[in-house]
């Protein structure tokens, strides 16, 4: 066999293993026997888990706001929390209209606010960050809650997202709260 055979070949197996990778995804974690849901980091006999404090949503309602459909008369917000960098930390989401939202790592939240604008603030130990949102009845809207934790700080910030790229991104997280 050539020497340019063999790199086609290994180009083609790297390739095909590269892409079947992308098939093997883990399913979805299941809550609690109380109900609360935890992110788990590590596979040791020590994880560090961080935990919701209250019970998330039923699956119905998970299968429901996998549907990113809206409400006739309230403002559907979705935010969505899933980064490579952010792994710790319960992030609290709160709007001038409604209850807080707490987030963990890789996981969802569905909010129906009155329609018109809202400012949402995420709190975590060393900061805030804010974002303004205006929105109609009926209108959905993601927004991204987007955390780097590192050795010597974290930061986290609030960006708008879109619906097609929320779809994708909440395949495999769960649902941990649903206000409104």
């Amino acid at each position: 066999m050539s020497f340019d055979r063999r790199k086609l070949l290994a180009a083609a197996l790297g390739g095909t293993a590269l892409l079947t990778t992308g098939c093997m995804t883990k399913p979805l974690r299941s809550a609690n026997a109380d109900g609360t849901y935890c992110f788990r980091i590590g596979k040791s006999y020590r994880p560090k888990l961080t935990c919701t404090t209250g019970p998330i949503p039923p699956e119905q309602a998970e299968a429901q706001a996998r549907e990113f459909s809206g409400t006739p008369d309230r403002l559907t917000v979705f935010l969505v929390r899933k980064r490579w960098g952010d792994t710790g930390y319960v992030i609290p989401v709160v709007t001038d209209a409604a209850v807080p939202v707490e987030t963990v790592p890789e996981s969802f939240a569905r909010l129906r606010l009155a329609p018109g604008q809202h400012v949402l603030t995420a709190t975590w130990p060393e900061g805030t960050a804010r974002l303004d949102i205006s929105g109609k009845a009926g209108e959905v809207l993601v927004v991204e809650v987007i955390g780097l934790i590192w050795a010597w700080g974290s930061k986290y910030r609030l960006e708008p997202g879109t619906i097609d790229d929320a779809r994708e991104r909440t395949r495999n997280l769960r649902l941990v709260a649903d206000v409104g």
